[in-house]
């Protein structure tokens, strides 16, 4: 990495939701490492705290806040930590999110709500809580956790998981095109990564599929990481608009 491009996130506010393992721990430990001041939402405060004392040693900027994104209030709520605590807001990660992989006929409202209040809703909440500092602040960059899921449909099983991470998709290229200019748009479609993400599923035979998919195919969240921290680092005219990233052993 040039010192120009790790400048360009030395410095930078990121709000990541979904920060208390996985994809959103490696991230924002990645994004301090550079320099960046990382906000941390997800429910687990013990989680959050025990992660923000690592960055700290390390000499590192964090603040960490219980925030479930079902609830709008709660994200705004983190959203305007970050910017009271920093004075900025300089990207928003809506990385949280619920795979429950069963059948249709499994019929699992629950989930399926579930998955849609948490992969959908809550990145609209995301959305809705920072929009409006971006804008003021004339700059700004979402980026917004989809999957290979959200390209192609992972069915038998997957059918509502790929239909919220394409509405993602979907609402990450119409905030592009409606509010681009001076805000930026990512899309970050993995495949199968290391991360908590797995163990969404109630059903049995879900639960053990997606267990064998991932020993089989699963690399390191880093790989992630490194794909977030490449599209931040961009000049501000520069937007990488998507990153599909998978194992190179996966099919799907």
């Amino acid at each position: 990495m040039s010192s120009v491009l790790a400048n360009n996130i030395s410095g930078k506010v990121v709000v990541i939701t979904g920060g208390s393992s996985g994809l959103g721990e490696t991230t924002a430990r990645h994004l301090a490492s550079l320099g960046a001041s990382v906000v941390l939402g997800a429910r687990r405060i013990d989680k959050l705290e025990a992660i923000a004392a690592d960055i700290r040693t390390a000499g590192g900027e964090v603040a960490v806040q219980a925030t479930d994104v079902t609830s709008q209030d709660e994200v705004k709520a983190l959203v305007n930590l970050a910017q009271e605590r920093f004075g900025k807001v300089d990207v928003v990660i809506n990385n949280a999110g619920l795979m429950a992989i069963a059948p249709l006929a499994e019929t699992r409202v629950d989930e399926w709500d579930r998955m849609i209040d948490i992969n959908v809703k809550g990145l609209l909440y995301g959305v809705a809580a920072a929009l409006p500092i971006f804008q003021e602040q004339g700059s700004g960059h979402f980026i917004n956790i989809s999957s290979v899921a959200g390209i192609k449909v992972f069915s038998p099983g997957g059918t509502v998981y790929s239909g919220t991470k394409f509405a993602v998709r979907a609402i990450a290229e119409g905030l592009r095109h409606e509010v681009g200019g001076k805000i930026r748009s990512t899309i970050i479609s993995p495949g199968a990564v290391e991360s908590e993400l797995k163990h969404g599923s109630s059903d049995t035979q879900g639960a053990a599929f997606v267990k064998d998919f991932y020993q089989q195919n699963e690399i390191p969240s880093e790989s992630v990481a490194r794909a977030i921290a490449y599209a931040i680092e961009q000049p501000a005219d520069v937007d990488i608009n998507e990153i599909v990233l998978r194992p190179t052993v996966q099919e799907f």
